[in-house]
């Protein structure tokens, strides 16, 4: 008995099925509420959302908490309560993180920072000119 992809092969078919089918418009996974319209001039609405101008650092009302719950047992140090871009924030993140010298990330607007440091980030902040920071 013949391999399939020969025998598919003989056919004239043998490209056909190594190929990977290409990945359609990649647009209309974003697209939200609808399937389908009838009207000719509907537009799709995305699912993304703008970025705010990021508030000067004077404005920013930060305030730090020290969380355990639901991370295995290990501390962290939550800042809440940045407003701007994401870019903004992943720098300020990275600035505490290289002061504190430990570990970090940012998640759905949170800067989170590894171990309990919220007296060493308060002073950090209030010298960067956060100066409403708690």
């Amino acid at each position: 008995m013949e391999d399939w992809k020969s025998a598919l092969a003989a056919l004239g078919a043998s490209e056909e099925i190594n190929d990977k089918p290409e990945k359609k418009d990649i647009d209309r996974k974003k697209r939200v509420g609808v399937v389908y319209s009838t009207n000719s001039d509907f537009e799709y609405a995305d699912d993304t959302e703008e970025e705010c101008p990021t508030l000067p650092k004077n404005q920013q009302k930060l305030r730090l908490n020290m969380e355990r719950a639901g991370r295995g047992g290990k501390t962290v140090t939550l800042v809440k309560g940045f407003v701007g871009t994401e870019e903004d924030i992943l720098a300020l993140c990275k600035l505490l993180k290289q002061k504190c010298g430990v570990g970090g990330s940012v998640k759905e607007g949170e800067i989170i920072i590894q171990g309990d440091h919220r007296q060493r980030l308060v002073e950090i902040l209030r010298k960067e000119g956060y100066s409403q920071t708690k």
